[in-house]
């Protein structure tokens, strides 16, 4: 008897491509959440447990659940994220099809708007000053990269030592005294060029100078109605540049800046221009120009030599700009905003080079390394951002304060003339550190003989750029390394209040910080020699 079965040429036969399974709602479904959750991963979600709650209430959702933890309440937050992101995403899909269609039956008369890269035409007197900021530049470009060459030389076994010593230096840095810098809290300060004499300014709008290490006040200039929003030094002031030319400059809520020379009490120069209140300030390597960033929305250009003439004025940022500093070639100046995005600038063409897309909140702080191809941010969001412009994205996070970061600097060792790169010699602070020279063999004698770089002899040491400080509003002082971006030291004082900016001198045997307490600090090695 013959069993009874199926034939498998009985079967319905149905073939499916790729893309009817595609089509399927259930795979599409599955194929939606996968993309909602591998966006999830990158969208950056706040790391304290009260900003994380503040979210969720301004979202709508339940602060917390029945036995969640911190960690659980901030995944539900960035998978609420993600579902509104997707939400938004399907949204702009859906109008993009509407209006395939919508053109498709014959309305094509309707021009869709676009976002487009437009250019605004400039002066002969800017283009002038991008032919000369290039001039400027390209020969020390090229003098940075021959002795970073030469540097890599250098036997790993000294440096390490070197580097260990330096950090081991750092280490012990401490308080070494403390000054009232006015009545109401000091708003920023920096170091003169040769480290003899510190700027300080404040919300009251004065500007005072003292004298380094005795923190003696030396004159106090009234410089402005409103308060002052940052400071900066003429790169030659106390160096080569006269005492009666422009040696600083200070800039203020009354939408003006203002150019001062050592002597006298009157400003050299006003810059006016602005629409709103001017925050940080800097002068161009070369001292010739000067960049300001403004709550009116942009940054500018201004010419300090043919009498504060306007050379630019830049757009760029959604919201008010509050942070500027240039390359130390001076080829390109970094722009920070409350946008929370960073903008690097190519000077001699005017272009947008690379975009510091990744803070959460307002960028308060930029510093170029002295390596010049890296880029220190920070912000409103407790973290500082490493950027390489090589590679143009953010290549180091650093979760460095409790509270918003307000200033950072690396150590940038002093220019040795105006048209010469920075030196990486040893800076006297680190006098200590001639014990090496003592130990160097045959080998290194011969070494040094072939480190010359354009018939000038390379430093043996590398070390500007080898630190970072930041101060935050947490009242922390902190020095980073700029090898692994490790902490080195913390240092703060009883009742400091939160710190508004920092700076390292130039031959690295201070550090200072202002403080909302209206006082300035002044830290050190115990031993360093005072006089």
């Amino acid at each position: 008897m013959a069993s009874e079965g199926i034939d498998f040429a009985d079967l319905e036969h149905r073939e499916m491509d790729i893309e009817e399974s595609a089509s399927h709602p259930e795979t599409a479904r599955l194929l939606a959440e996968l993309d909602r959750k591998q966006s999830a991963r990158r969208i950056a979600v706040p790391t304290k447990d009260a900003d994380v709650r503040l979210r969720l209430r301004e979202m709508g959702e339940p602060i917390t659940l029945f036995g969640e933890r911190p960690e659980d309440r901030r995944d539900r937050l960035r998978y609420l994220w993600s579902q509104q992101r997707q939400k938004e995403k399907d949204a702009k899909m859906q109008v993009g099809s509407d209006e395939e269609e919508e053109s498709s039956s014959g309305s094509e008369d309707e021009d869709e708007e676009k976002e487009e890269e437009f250019y605004t035409e400039g002066t002969l007197d800017l283009k002038a000053a991008r032919k000369d900021i290039a001039e400027f530049s390209l020969p020390r470009a090229r003098k940075r990269v021959a002795r970073q060459r030469s540097e890599t030389s250098i036997p790993l076994g000294r440096l390490i030592d070197v580097r260990r010593a330096v950090f081991s230096n750092l280490k012990s840095f401490t308080n070494l005294g403390s000054q009232i810098g006015d009545t109401r809290a000091l708003s920023s300060l920096r170091f003169s060029p040769d480290s003899s004499m510190l700027l300080t300014s404040s919300w009251t709008g004065t500007a005072k100078l003292w004298s380094v290490p005795a923190c003696k006040e030396i004159k106090t200039i009234k410089a402005h109605k409103e308060r002052i929003g940052g400071v900066a030094w003429h790169p030659q002031a106390t160096l080569s540049q006269s005492r009666t030319a422009t040696n600083f400059a200070t800039s203020g809520a009354d939408n003006d800046i203002k150019l001062w020379g050592l002597d006298g009490d009157a400003p050299l120069q006003t810059l006016s221009g602005h629409s709103a209140r001017v925050c940080r300030i800097g002068f161009h390597p070369s001292g010739r120009y000067l960049g300001s960033a403004s709550y009116d929305g942009t940054w500018r250009l201004w010419d300090v030599e043919r009498g504060g003439e306007e050379l630019l004025l830049q757009e760029g940022h959604s919201k008010e700009v509050y942070s500027i500093a240039f390359q130390g070639d001076g080829s390109l100046v970094c722009t920070g905003g409350l946008d929370a995005i960073g903008r690097v600038w190519d000077l001699r063409s005017g272009k947008t080079c690379m975009v510091l897309d990744g803070h959460v909140k307002d960028i308060l702080a930029i510093d170029f390394s002295p390596n010049g191809h890296q880029i220190a941010t920070g912000s409103n969001d407790d973290t500082i951002r490493i950027w390489d412009l090589r590679s143009l994205k953010s290549i180091y996070t650093i979760p460095a304060h409790k509270s918003a970061i307000s200033d950072l600097k690396f150590f940038h060792a002093p220019p040795s003339s105006p048209s010469s790169y920075p030196s990486t010699s040893l800076p006297r602070g680190f006098a200590s550190l001639d014990v090496f020279a003592e130990s160097k063999g045959e080998a290194d004698k011969s070494h040094d003989a072939d480190m010359v770089v354009d018939g000038e002899e390379k430093p043996d040491y590398p070390i500007s750029g080898s630190f970072l400080v930041s101060g935050g509003y947490d009242g922390m002082v902190k020095i980073w390394s700029a090898d692994d971006w490790q902490q080195v030291k913390s240092m703060t004082s009883d009742q400091s209040g939160k710190v508004m900016s920092v700076d390292v001198s130039a031959d690295a045997r201070f550090i200072a910080s202002a403080e909302y307490s209206r006082t300035f600090k002044l830290w050190s090695h115990p031993d360093v020699d005072l006089d």
